[in-house]
């Protein structure tokens, strides 16, 4: 019995929070007990960061032909994932979403707006995170193990966006007001207590979110965007520059290292080749990123087939480059460059009165180079296929800027997955050894431990979503 109380408070969305040595009680004018908001901030952020990373290149970039698992009994890339796989990031997710809740709870005890406003933003990214990569999620009750939520419900996926929206729109509203110490400004491990790029955060993900929900016409969701765009734009500042990226750089030292600066190279680079798509399109442009992310073969960039059939493992090729091991801007979680594309498209569907596309895609292009501290080549967008075209239709277009877009969001979470799963593009080869009927998973199933241990929430979410498997399409995507 102990041991299934355990499981219900780990796996059904409702830990305790437990940060190791950050569990410091203070106590508020009225009595209360609160955790400390300033020192729960920075641990949650970098574990979410890690652990994104490390199903990043397990899974988003297995799936999306970054690289290809040189092992072949690991067919991730065939479309084959395990239902283990989905345990590894729900339990991490929640655990974490425990800590940035109680963030939100300590800053309302200590009347700190920043701290409600912070909580807000971070809580809408992992809660997003969650939706996007199972669909319908235990949300509203989440988080409430103290609170005796011990078997919380599943929330349908359209109802958590909206709530969502409403935590984005307080934030903003908190944020016009807030304000932090000198010593609170220094465990900020993103801005370093600079709260109008908290605020140009929060509105930036806003969009995000809206744009992933467009096509649903749900939610008001275009005009919302539009009056973001457009006539209420003072109102919601977004990012206006790479300085303003929301990227918690990674350090050589403790505590902020990244996820991969303890792993072997078998681990990080040796068991994978990166993939002909991910390489070719980077020949094609020669896209000085190729030196940071890439080592050569024979002295020439060169990928290697994503999808192949069992028994028919290809020669290595390219691989990561080992630096990125170490690279500070794998902490990322959205960026300025993302933010051009969303733009762009935004502009293609007419979301944004009389903006020309263009601009913000030669924008985004321009700035993704130069986040990395590299120069746009000569010609990058005048001679190769990365031009922009305006004869072209709107689906030439949009799969342009998602292309583009797909580079950007290198080691980034699961952006890249989600954001081919809505819109279908890049388009992407599909090889002869591929499984689940040749179709690219929707979502990950749920975990096997929720199912037994929160079995009629469970089952109410599997019928209300209409299956529980790698085909089934969340609320955003039908």
């Amino acid at each position: 019995m102990m041991k299934k109380i355990i499981a219900v408070l780990i796996l059904t969305g409702s830990l305790f929070s437990c940060t190791k040595d950050f569990s410091e009680l203070n106590t508020s004018k009225d009595g209360a007990k609160y955790t400390t908001p300033e020192t729960l901030l920075g641990p949650a952020v970098h574990d979410v960061l890690k652990r994104n990373l490390n199903r990043c290149l397990r899974l988003t970039h297995e799936l999306m032909q970054v690289h290809v698992t040189l092992n072949d009994g690991d067919e991730i890339h065939r479309y084959v994932i395990r239902p283990q796989e989905s345990d590894y990031m729900w339990n991490n997710w929640y655990l974490q979403l425990t800590n940035i809740r109680d963030i939100y709870k300590g800053g309302d005890a200590i009347n700190s707006n920043a701290f409600m406003g912070i909580s807000l933003v971070l809580d809408t990214w992992v809660s997003s995170l969650i939706t996007d990569t199972y669909g319908d999620v235990p949300y509203f009750d989440a988080t409430k193990g103290r609170e005796g939520f011990l078997q919380p419900r599943f929330d349908k996926q359209k109802d958590i966006y909206e709530d969502l929206f409403k935590k984005l729109e307080q934030a903003n509203e908190l944020f016009k007001t807030a304000s932090l110490t000198e010593t609170e400004a220094k465990l900020d491990p993103i801005y370093a207590g600079d709260l109008t790029k908290w605020r140009k955060f929060g509105n930036s993900l806003y969009l995000r979110l809206l744009l992933r929900a467009s096509g649903t016409a749900e939610l008001n969701v275009v005009n919302r965007i539009s009056d973001m765009l457009g006539a209420k734009r003072t109102n919601y500042p977004i990012f206006t520059s790479n300085n303003d990226s929301a990227i918690l750089k990674f350090q050589t030292t403790a505590p902020y290292l990244s996820e991969f600066a303890e792993y072997r190279d078998l681990d990080f680079w040796v068991n994978n080749s990166l993939g002909e798509f991910f390489i070719d399109n980077l020949n094609e442009w020669n896209d000085p990123r190729r030196d940071k992310w890439a080592t050569k073969k024979d002295n020439a960039f060169v990928g290697i087939q994503s999808g192949y059939p069992v028994g028919q493992i290809p020669a290595p090729q390219s691989q990561y480059n080992k630096s990125l091991m170490k690279e500070p801007l794998l902490g990322n979680i959205i960026n300025y460059p993302e933010l051009q594309f969303i733009l762009a498209e935004c502009a293609l569907k007419g979301y944004i009165s009389n903006e020309d596309p263009k601009t913000y895609y030669e924008e985004g292009v321009t700035a993704a180079i130069a986040m990395w501290g590299l120069t746009l080549p000569t010609g990058y967008l005048s001679d190769s296929s990365a031009q922009w075209y305006s004869d072209d239709d709107n689906d030439l277009k949009l799969q342009k800027i998602m292309l583009q877009k797909y580079y950007t969001l290198f080691f980034t979470d699961f952006q890249s997955w989600i954001e081919h799963r809505r819109t279908g593009f890049p388009k992407l080869p599909q090889g002869f050894g591929l499984q689940n009927d040749r179709i690219m998973p929707t979502r990950l199933k749920y975990p096997v431990n929720v199912q037994r241990v929160n079995q009629q929430n469970y089952l109410a979410a599997v019928a209300s979503m209409g299956g529980d498997d790698m085909k089934t399409k969340v609320w955003w995507n039908k």
